[in-house]
C-alpha cells in the first residue's frame, strides 16, 4: 500500500497538500455546546485539534450539548421538588416562585459547568 502524498510549492519549498474528513456542517451547537467548545478551544487545545482534524469536534460538542440539557431539565425538576417549588406557589406569589427558581437554575448551571462543559 503506498501513500502518495501530494504537494504543492510555496515559493522554494514543498507543503503537502492536508485535506481535513469531511465533519457534519448540519450540527447546530446550543449554549452547552458552545461553552464547551470554547473551553477546549482556550484550555484543551490538543483535544481540540485532535477532535477536530478527526472531524468529531461537532459531533463531540453535541453530544455534550443533549447531556447537559438532559442533566439540566433532570436537576431543576428534583430541585422544584425539593423545595417545593410549585405552581400553586406561582399564582400565589409570582415574585417568590421567580426568585426560587432563578436560584434553583443557578445552581443547576454551576454543577453542568463544573461535571461536564470545563472537563
Amino acid at each position: 500500500m503506498s501513500n502518495k502524498i501530494q504537494y504543492r510549492r510555496v515559493g522554494d519549498y514543498l507543503i503537502p497538500n492536508l485535506i481535513l474528513p469531511p465533519e457534519e456542517t448540519a450540527i447546530t451547537l446550543g449554549k452547552w455546546g458552545m461553552m464547551h467548545k470554547s473551553y477546549l478551544e482556550k484550555n484543551k487545545k490538543v483535544v481540540f485539534n485532535t477532535l477536530l482534524m478527526q472531524g468529531k469536534l461537532y459531533q463531540h460538542c453535541a453530544e455534550i450539548e443533549t447531556q447537559a440539557q438532559d442533566m439540566f431539565d433532570s436537576l431543576v425538576e428534583q430541585m422544584k421538588a425539593t423545595e417545593s417549588v410549585t405552581e400553586q406557589l406561582k399564582e400565589e406569589s409570582q415574585l417568590e416562585w421567580v426568585c426560587r427558581m432563578s436560584n434553583i437554575e443557578s445552581r443547576v448551571k454551576e454543577i453542568i459547568c463544573k461535571e461536564l462543559i470545563y472537563t
